[in-house]
């Protein structure tokens, strides 16, 4: 059994839906991250980033009692090593699998999370951070756009965990579709999945406290998301 420490947003439906793809049993573990669920010292010692998503796994593939994994792109990697799946056993796939995954966390993640936060989050509108940001996802859209028009999915031929990485959150509306026809064709794809169907289900789904295009957080919330209490949680 696996204990999934989780919040509704892109990063944990990677999770959930990987779980679903791979049919390994889990326990959902939801935390409400805007009242600050994850700052506690008992979920430090699970993942002492106090980020979400994290798992325990209670039956894991070596000696020596149940195992944390924290970082969705580690989780995704140890669940797939762990069943054999979801990773191409041929090298050069593998290989180019890994990259995939590796620019989603490195790249195309962390440039959406800074420019969400400028245009949702920040007291004043900045325009030159949110032009940065929003310029650089755009970049990097044209990136996975081009990828697409390459190859069925992002490691070539074979889903991935590289596909479960960078699909959530990459909604289309009929704007996207006509300038990014081929992640429009991917995406729809993946989404008819029933495992990620069931990975995104009612109490999977990002909450619109999450979505909102400009947000309004209370002091206590803003201390848990950005001010003292995020910085608190890690003096632990």
């Amino acid at each position: 059994m696996i204990d999934l420490h989780f919040t509704p947003t892109p990063n944990g439906q990677k999770i959930s839906i990987a779980l679903e793809e791979l049919e390994l049993p889990y326990t959902l573990i939801n935390y409400d991250i805007f009242e600050g669920d994850q700052h506690t010292a008992e979920f430090g010692r699970i993942n002492p980033n106090h980020k979400l998503p994290a798992i325990v796994d209670h039956d894991p593939p070596f000696d020596g009692g149940p195992h944390a994994v924290f970082e969705s792109g580690a989780i995704l990697q140890y669940l797939a090593e762990k069943t054999g799946r979801l990773l191409p056993a041929d090298a050069r796939a593998r290989s180019v699998a890994i990259q995939w995954l590796t620019w989603q966390m490195a790249g195309l993640g962390p440039m959406g999370g800074q420019a969400a936060h400028f245009i949702r989050y920040a007291p004043e509108q900045i325009p030159y951070a949110i032009t940065r940001y929003s310029n650089e996802v755009a970049r990097l859209l044209m990136v996975l756009e081009r990828r697409l028009g390459e190859a069925e999915y992002l490691a070539g031929d074979e889903y991935s965990i590289a596909d479960i990485a960078v699909w959530p959150g990459r909604f289309t509306t009929p704007d996207m579709a006509d300038q990014y026809p081929n992640t429009a064709r991917w995406h729809a794809a993946i989404a008819a999945r029933p495992a990620v169907i069931r990975g995104r289900e009612a109490e999977k789904a990002v909450p619109a406290k999450y979505a909102q295009r400009r947000a309004v957080l209370s002091a206590e919330q803003w201390s848990n998301m950005f001010g003292e209490r995020m910085l608190g949680a890690v003096r632990l």
